[in-house]
C-alpha cells in the first residue's frame, strides 16, 4: 500500500492469519537468518559481528521443566533440568537494515521467513504465531516529518486497528471478530526521536458446523486470541512500523522482554 495522506496514514500492516504460516500475498517486515548459536552476535543486513547481547527469558518453556526439579528423588532428571534451563536463556540479537534506515533486537533463536511480505520477517520456530515484522510506507508517496502527523497516540491507534481488521477480514461463514486498542502511548527514545506505542488484542471466534441448519448444531469455539504490539517511527520522510505477533497467553509471561524489543526499535537517517 502507498502512503499518500494522513488518513492512509498506517502502511500497508503485515497480513497475519489464523493459520501459524503467513500469507506470501501480503506485504511483511523482518529478517536476519542466523543459525541457534550460543555465541552473542550482532546482525546487519550487510554482515555479522560479534557483540554482547541481553538475556531474553522465556518462561513458558521453563516452566515445563520446574515440574521436574520439584522431583528431587530423581536426581539425573534435575540435572538435565538444570541443563534445559540453561539453555532455555535466549538471549537478543540486533537486526540492522543501513539500506532502509532502521534497527530493533530480536530473540535470537527466532528465524526468518523469506517470501512473508514484509520488509524483514523472523519468527518464533516453536510458536508459530509468534513474529516479528517491520514495514514502511513508500519513499516516493509520503512525506512524513514525525509521527505526529498521524494524530495523538489515541487517534494512531484507531488507525492501527482499523488497519489490523481490514487484514483479517474473512470471507468464511461464521467468523466473528473481537477487538480493541489496550493502549496507546508515546515515548522520546535515546536517539532523540518520537515513537509511538499500540497495543492490540483481537480474537477470532468461528462456528464448528456453519453449514448447520439448526443453530444447536452450530457451537461458537475460539479459534485464538493475540496480543499486537507495534512502534510506530518517522525518518527519511517515511513512516516505519516494528510488529510483534504474540498468543495472549504468552504476552502474559513475556511481556518485559518483549517490551525490550518494543523499546530497541529505532528509525535511523539514510544518506545517499
Amino acid at each position: 500500500m502507498k502512503m499518500a495522506t494522513i488518513q492512509d496514514s498506517i502502511p500497508t500492516l503485515l497480513h497475519l492469519s489464523s493459520s501459524p504460516s503467513p500469507p506470501s500475498s501480503q506485504p511483511r517486515w523482518l529478517g536476519c537468518s542466523i543459525p541457534i548459536s550460543t555465541d552473542s552476535t550482532r546482525c546487519s543486513s550487510v554482515s555479522c559481528k560479534n557483540q554482547p547481547t541481553k538475556a531474553f527469558a522465556v518462561p513458558r518453556r521453563m516452566a515445563m521443566g520446574m515440574g521436574l526439579i520439584l522431583s528431587t528423588s530423581i536426581i539425573s532428571e534435575i540435572g538435565n533440568q538444570n541443563t534445559s534451563l540453561a539453555q532455555s536463556v535466549i538471549g537478543l540479537r540486533e537486526y540492522i537494515d543501513t539500506f532502509d534506515g532502521y534497527s530493533f533486537k530480536y530473540p535470537k533463536n527466532w528465524i526468518q521467513v523469506k517470501g512473508a511480505g514484509a520488509d524483514i520477517f523472523f519468527r518464533d520456530p516453536f510458536i508459530l504465531d509468534e513474529n516479528i515484522s517491520v514495514e514502511m510506507s513508500s519513499p516516493s508517496s509520503s512525506n512524513y516529518k514525525s509521527v505526529q502527523d498521524l494524530g495523538p497516540p489515541q487517534e494512531a491507534g484507531k488507525k492501527v486497528l482499523k488497519q489490523y481488521l481490514t487484514e483479517f477480514m474473512s470471507t468464511r461463514l461464521g467468523v466473528r471478530r473481537e477487538s480493541n486498542v489496550v493502549s496507546t502511548s508515546s515515548r522520546v527514545a535515546d536517539d532523540g526521536k518520537l515513537y509511538y506505542q499500540v497495543e492490540v488484542n483481537i480474537k477470532s471466534y468461528a462456528n464448528n458446523n456453519e453449514m448447520a441448519v439448526m443453530p444447536k448444531d452450530r457451537v461458537v469455539r475460539l479459534e485464538w486470541n493475540r496480543r499486537y504490539l507495534s512502534v510506530l517511527g518517522v525518518e527519511n520522510n517515511r513512516l516505519y512500523e516494528l510488529r510483534l505477533q504474540t498468543p495472549e497467553n504468552v504476552f502474559v509471561e513475556e511481556e518485559n522482554d518483549l517490551r525490550d524489543v518494543m523499546d530497541s526499535f529505532r528509525v535511523n537517517k539514510v544518506t545517499a
